[in-house]
């Protein structure tokens, strides 16, 4: 009875979807894209070290912007945490591949470096690693800051298809279109490539680049969900509620290729 309640709201949902996007929405929520690998390293950094966290991240930008002009990557970017809890990363950054093979490749240079890898701050700061893939993402090329806000979901078992249909029918347009708009620059659904947590669970992310553009996205969000009790149904019916958390960090640089 719970899986036929399941397969009811999803149907529900791709009617609505066929209603309310244009054909070539539809098409690009439909198409595929290739899968990217994303290497995210997470710091709690003692408070007095924040500074020094935040030099080391802006000195491994020509490093990282080598990489990128050669193509190893396609994108990387910093944040500093704005929700603080004990014992959870202040600070973080990532890199972007097409391939396992570069994302290796682009970690193998910067541990090549030792004020990359070797500073007294990262000696005295926790640190977290993870692989992450996808293929639901979008992006503006070029340089850009602001803030990066993601919600961590767990995805009921056997369920994972439905809920990346989900998002590729009604989330995907919305932020396309949000997208073409300026309102956000990138945004993307991954999960983990190398399981270090909970299988099922995935990351759902966007960039805005001030404070008036997260509140005009936020608000598509809160429309999609207001306005289409269906959306929220298969929702509800896909996700379990235990385990998720929401995010809003500072996004000091991106660069996307």
């Amino acid at each position: 009875m719970k899986k036929k309640a399941i397969w009811f709201s999803c149907f529900l949902l791709l009617c609505f979807a066929a209603a309310t996007v244009s054909p070539l929405q539809a098409q690009m929520a439909a198409k595929g894209k290739p899968s990217v690998y994303t290497y995210v390293a997470t710091w709690d950094v003692p408070r007095a070290q924040w500074g020094e966290m935040e030099k080391i991240d802006e000195q491994d930008k020509p490093i990282l912007d080598k990489l990128v002009s050669e193509g190893t990557l396609i994108g990387y970017g910093a944040y500093t945490n704005l929700i603080h809890q004990e014992g959870e990363p202040t600070h973080g950054s990532w890199f972007t591949a097409t391939s396992e093979g570069n994302l290796l490749k682009a970690l193998e240079v910067i541990y090549a470096h030792p004020s990359s890898v070797g500073a007294p701050v990262q000696g005295a700061s926790k640190h977290w690693d993870q692989i992450l893939t996808g293929d639901i993402y979008g992006s503006k090329p070029g340089s850009s800051a602001g803030y990066l806000t993601w919600a961590r979901w767990e995805i009921k078992p056997g369920e994972m298809h439905n809920y990346s249909e989900l998002e590729k029918s009604v989330f995907v347009p919305m932020m396309e279109k949000l997208l073409a708009e300026g309102s956000i620059t990138s945004y993307g659904l991954l999960r983990e490539d190398y399981h270090s947590g909970k299988l099922g669970a995935i990351f759902e992310y966007f960039t805005v680049p001030d404070a008036a553009s997260l509140d005009k996205a936020n608000k598509a969000f809160d429309d999609a969900f207001d306005n289409n009790p269906a959306v929220g149904d298969a929702f509800r019916a896909l996700t379990e509620r235990e385990g998720h958390r929401d995010f809003l960090t500072r996004l000091r640089f991106m660069v996307i290729k």
